[in-house]
């Protein structure tokens, strides 16, 4: 029996085969239970409606139970084949009935939002760090040949530095709060 079309948020067309191997197969077997579900759900309505008077009409309802069950007994035993995680963010998301692909969606959403607000931060770092060598160089003519090699190094590897100065004092506490320089 051939799917209806995709869902709009389906994450491949129908028209795609289903992978090969355990997952190929628990993917047709989920499809299964689906449409097993689907028409369970039609055969009560129908039961529920004027078409439970006609003979043989409710005796539908246990075949179409016992078809989900099986559906439901094939995809239980090939889960204990199948070592794939997924997370229980995702089965709440099912659970109360949204889409976790619209899950998916905001968290790379978040991702790339906190990605441009790091990568602003790095710049600004750098901006400052380029101003404040500057500075240094401008106040403290004798270190510019320090901050021109530290220049060139830099350019060569592509390493942001953490220290804008390699002889900056070192401070500790004496034991008693007072700080003095070592």
């Amino acid at each position: 029996m051939a799917p209806g079309p995709p869902a709009p948020d389906s994450p491949r067309s129908s028209q795609s085969p289903a992978p090969s191997g355990i997952q190929g197969d628990l993917e047709l077997e989920l499809l299964g239970l689906a449409n097993a579900l689907y028409n369970l759900g039609t055969t009560v309505i129908n039961d529920s409606t004027k078409e439970r008077d006609k003979p043989g009409g409710g005796k539908q309802v246990g075949a179409r139970v016992n078809d989900v069950v099986n559906h439901l007994s094939t995809i239980d035993d090939m889960a204990q084949h199948i070592r794939t995680m997924i997370p229980l963010q995702v089965l709440t998301e099912i659970d109360n009935s949204r889409n976790p692909m619209q899950l998916t969606r905001e968290r790379l959403e978040r991702a790339a939002t906190e990605n441009q607000f790091m990568n602003a931060k790095i710049a600004a770092i750098d901006s400052y760090c380029k101003y404040l060598n500057e500075a240094l160089v401008q106040n403290f003519p004798e270190l510019e040949e320090h901050f021109r090699n530290k220049a060139q190094t830099e350019s060569e590897s592509q390493v942001v530095p953490m220290n804008v100065v390699d002889d900056t004092p070192n401070y500790s506490t004496n034991g008693h709060g007072a700080e003095h320089v070592l």
